[in-house]
């Protein structure tokens, strides 16, 4: 291993910074959202650039926000903000004055840039030009976009299998540059198409297109603003997706009930300062869960089957008052022997499984027994679990016993992190693509795509270990940050010959790297992307299936940057040369053409360039949101699926641990060091923990311990963390990611979907040792 090579894989700091703690919130957003977002805003992009930027984020004709999927509304959209405090942060990060230029690179060496944490990392600033690090050196140079795309050709050609590289995505890639990266890497010969869906919703997509037909979410925004209940799962969007709030306080007002699932209480799950309006510049809230079930981790399971036992018995005194039963009779299967399951189980048990008061779970289901426009949301505390997929099918089951989908008002809503992660999966970023996508490519590409399966995430991970992998492609993202088991994964990324990243930002995954690494820097949203003189526009796909257009208005930090689509096609000629059957200048020159050829592979995009220049874009197909179940396996209807209850023991000394995003982050970018919702300041490596456990285990708050993880008898250890007392259930603990990330096992993934579970991982607590 190379001297550049040997710095460490994940944050490991000798002190910590001075924590100081307030009183959690109890409402989000509001007037000091506004003003945290703005200082952000100005400070890195100054105020002229900062306020054309925000004026023209999430607007129509202006650019999507890079942060979250959450859609925009139809209708009308705010005259002030149409964006977050969390997606003016993101516009922050991207938007920066600051680059990071050839003399940086020359006076910063790789190990010493290691040494820094995530945050300050991030703050840099702006790549500005591609850099190379060859094999043993210690620091990036500066490379030419010809030479670099050379390079990495080279290494593919030199592969004795395609099937040697992988090519991760990240939800940040707009359809167009996702479209070609696919066609390139299936012309190329490979599915190894490891995405960031692998590690967040693709339980979601396994359990609903086996249920549903379909791997998305049924429901519209205006759904929200015609439903009698929602039910918030797993999912904090006070932090996440803070625009939903905004659809939750317009439902509030329409008279929807709220129940909130989770094992802390969030402030975006309680009460919204909504900072566009009067009331909320007032500092009056609207009220939100009306119901707060404070579940155990992954008590999920049992809290849905708990309310469905109930259900069942309220339907058996009231026959056809409680159940939708012309729904169950024509448009699903299996309900005979799902009642039949179901009717085991002891709803009083059940609750106590899921540690919820029982007379909780009886409110639950008496606000549900007479409503049927219902909608389910649920995002990665439900997903990162070992039994996710059954827990979503379990969410289905409740959802067709009410007749809950394919009506206004009612449906599914799984709630996407990053903004065109869905839009990555329909432009076949897949490991595992379906046999009439494949077929598709070849009539119109003229080139027979390779059909075996691909690498996932934790596969392509495992692969690099074993040596089976000699180069890893990233478009966008922070692969190593994200991914779980980050000494392992560091390990097998280190094997590899050839690591390249294309990015806006400098992260962690540039510094642990393979023989020979590359930065290949490209537009941000907000950056004006002009192609031979033209203007061109991206399009992404939201959440609830809407594609629409992104185009950026700021100028470029650097005039060195290239879009990801010229990218990809200019990386295609280098490498195939004259082999290729493909147009590739073609479609590097206009998005247009890019399009184009789009409609005529994927289903539902006819008339692409027409329809997503229209204001708002365009829904794509969606059966079962009319109702309509037409691609699943029982002859156009939704099974009722039998699943059965996770089982969990701890020993004595050990404790479910869950990680969790700060306030002051998205994904694996952290804006600052503070999470004022739940009362954090200055300092991230905490550990939530209820104050029984503390007191029981001999600690007391603000001790400093080390976190241990034993799965597969392998130790790993998460070193230097501060007790802090919280509202958790007992034996549950709550961390930062990132920063435990170490902790969650390579092996440890949900069933079906090889989803990492992140949300529930086995800790051991023990006071901390400095090092010597």
């Amino acid at each position: 291993m190379s001297k550049s090579n040997k710095q460490p894989a994940a944050e490991n700091p000798e002190e910590l910074l001075d924590l100081k703690l307030t009183e959690p919130k109890t409402w989000a957003a509001g007037i000091p959202a506004v003003l945290i977002a703005g200082k952000d805003v100005f400070a890195e992009a100054g105020l002229v650039r900062g306020m054309t930027g925000l004026f023209h984020m999430n607007k129509k004709g202006g650019f999507d926000c890079s942060s979250c999927a959450w859609p925009d509304p139809d209708d009308e959209r705010s005259p002030v903000a149409e964006y977050c405090e969390n997606g003016a942060k993101a516009f922050a990060e991207e938007a920066t004055a600051k680059k990071l230029d050839i003399p940086f690179f020359a006076n910063n060496a790789v190990a010493d840039l290691a040494k820094l944490n995530d945050y300050e990392i991030g703050r840099k600033g702006r790549i500005a030009q591609p850099v190379y690090l060859p094999k043993g050196a210690t620091h990036y140079q500066p490379i030419s976009w010809d030479e670099a795309f050379k390079k990495i050709a080279r290494h593919l050609n030199s592969l004795q299998s395609p099937n040697e590289a992988a090519f991760y995505t990240s939800g940040r890639t707009s359809n167009e540059a996702s479209f070609m990266y696919q066609l390139f890497v299936r012309e190329f010969g490979t599915n190894n198409m490891p995405d960031c869906s692998n590690m967040c919703h693709e339980s979601t997509s396994v359990a609903l297109a086996e249920a549903i037909g379909i791997g998305k979410g049924t429901v519209t925004l205006n759904d929200f603003y015609d439903t009698e209940v929602i039910i918030i799962i797993g999912q904090n969007p006070g932090t996440n997706h803070p625009r939903m709030l905004s659809a939750l306080e317009k439902a509030k007002n329409n008279g929807t009930k709220i129940i909130a699932v989770n094992p802390l209480k969030e402030a975006g799950l309680m009460a919204f300062k909504n900072p566009q309006k009067i009331k909320g510049i007032l500092g009056f809230d609207t009220q939100l869960a009306d119901l707060y079930l404070q579940v155990k981790i992954n008590g999920d399971m049992a809290l849905i089957k708990a309310i469905e036992k109930l259900l069942y018995d309220a339907e058996r005194e009231n026959p056809g008052k409680v159940f939708d039963n012309d729904f169950i009779g024509n448009k699903t299967v299996g309900f005979e022997e799902f009642i039949k399951h179901l009717k085991q189980y002891d709803p009083i048990k059940l609750a106590e499984e899921a540690g919820v008061p029982f007379a909780e779970v009886v409110q639950a289901a008496e606000m549900l027994k007479d409503k049927s426009k219902i909608i389910i949301c649920w995002a990665m505390g439900v997903t990162q679990q070992v039994n996710g997929v059954d827990t979503i099918k379990e969410i289905v089951n409740l959802a067709i016993l009410k007749g809950a989908i394919g009506k206004p008002g009612a449906g599914l809503c799984p709630v996407r992190g990053h903004s065109n992660v869905q839009g990555n999966r329909t432009m076949i970023i897949w490991e595992h693509p379906k046999e009439q996508q494949l077929d598709k490519l070849k009539e119109v590409f003229g080139f027979e795509p390779p059909r075996e399966k691909g690498y996932d995430v934790v596969e392509s991970i495992k692969a690099m270990h074993e040596g089976k992998l000699k180069v890893f492609f990233a478009m966008g993202g922070n692969f190593l940050s994200a991914t779980p088991d980050t000494t392992f994964t560091a390990d097998a990324m280190r094997k590899l010959k050839l690591t390249v990243h294309v990015s806006t930002k400098l992260n962690r995954g540039h510094l642990i790297h393979g023989d020979e690494s590359i930065i290949l820097p490209t537009l941000a949203r907000s950056d004006k992307d002009v192609v031979n003189g033209e203007d061109q526009f991206i399009s992404c796909e939201n959440s609830m299936g809407v594609v629409q257009m992104s185009k950026g208005i700021l100028e470029p930090v650097s005039k060195d940057l290239l879009n990801e689509t010229q990218i990809v096609c200019r990386l295609a000629k280098a490498t195939f040369g004259t082999r290729s059957v493909i147009d590739w200048d073609k479609y590097g020159a206009s998005y247009d053409e890019v399009r184009n050829i789009i409609e005529k592979v994927i289903p539902g995009f006819k008339d692409y360039n027409l329809r997503v220049r229209k204001p708002g874009g365009f829904y794509l197909p969606n059966a079962p949101r009319e109702g309509r179940f037409e691609n699943t396996e029982f002859n156009g209807k939704a099974p009722f699926t039998i699943t059965n209850l996770p089982q969990h023991k701890l020993a004595d000394d050990e404790y479910m641990m869950t990680s969790i995003r700060s306030h002051d982050q998205f994904n694996t970018t952290i804006y600052g060091l503070n999470d004022r919702y739940r009362g954090i300041h200055n300092e991230r490596r905490i550990i939530f923990m209820n104050p029984k456990d503390i007191e029981a285990a001999g600690f007391k708050a603000g001790d400093k311990v080390d976190l241990f993880n034993y799965y597969g008898d392998v130790e790993r250890v998460a070193r230097l963390f501060i007790i802090v007392p919280y509202n958790i259930p007992e034996r549950n603990t709550a961390t930062y990611y990132p920063e435990t990330n170490v902790l969650i096992p390579i092996d440890s993934v949900a069933l079906k979907s090889n989803t990492p579970t992140s949300k529930l991982i086995f800790i051991k607590i023990r006071k901390h040792i400095p090092s010597i």
